[in-house]
C-alpha cells in the first residue's frame, strides 16, 4: 500500500512536516499544501489517493469547504478524506460525531490533533483499503 499518494493540507508547517515524515517512513508518496487554494490546485495536479485535511486554515471553514468541493465532484467524490484537527480544543465542538454527513462534514474519517503515529497509519490504511 506504500506506493499510494497522500495530500496533506494544513497551515501549520510543523504538522505537515511531521505527518509527511511519518507517512513517507511507511513508503507513501506525500504532497503538502498550506491552504485551501493551494490544496485544491495540488489535488487536481497530484491526483492523490487520500487527503488529510485540517479544518481551520485561513478561515474557520476552509477545511469544510474543501471537503465539500472534493466530494461534490463526481470525478473525485470517491477519494477518501481524513480530517485531522485540533478545533475541538479551541472551540469545544466535537465534529467527530458529524463526520460523514454529506452536507455538514463530508469526510471519511476524523482524528483529533495531536495524533499518535500508529493511530494515523492505522486510519490511513483503513481508509485506503475501503477506497
Amino acid at each position: 500500500m506504500g506506493s499510494m499518494k497522500i495530500l496533506i493540507v494544513d497551515d501549520d508547517t510543523d504538522i505537515t512536516d511531521s505527518l509527511k515524515a511519518i507517512l513517507e517512513d511507511q513508503r507513501f508518496s506525500v504532497a503538502t499544501a498550506a491552504d485551501r487554494a493551494e490544496g485544491m490546485e495540488k489535488f487536481k495536479t497530484e491526483s492523490p489517493d487520500l487527503v488529510i485535511l485540517d479544518v481551520m486554515m485561513a478561515t474557520w471553514r476552509d477545511g469544510f469547504e474543501m471537503a465539500r468541493e472534493i466530494k461534490s465532484d463526481p470525478e473525485s467524490r470517491e477519494v477518501p478524506i481524513l480530517m485531522l484537527t485540533g478545533v475541538k480544543d479551541k472551540s469545544g465542538i466535537d465534529f467527530k460525531s458529524t463526520a460523514g454527513d454529506p452536507t455538514w462534514l463530508p469526510v471519511d474519517g476524523f482524528l483529533d490533533k495531536p495524533v499518535d503515529a500508529e493511530v494515523l497509519i492505522a486510519e490511513v490504511e483503513k481508509l485506503l483499503a475501503r477506497a
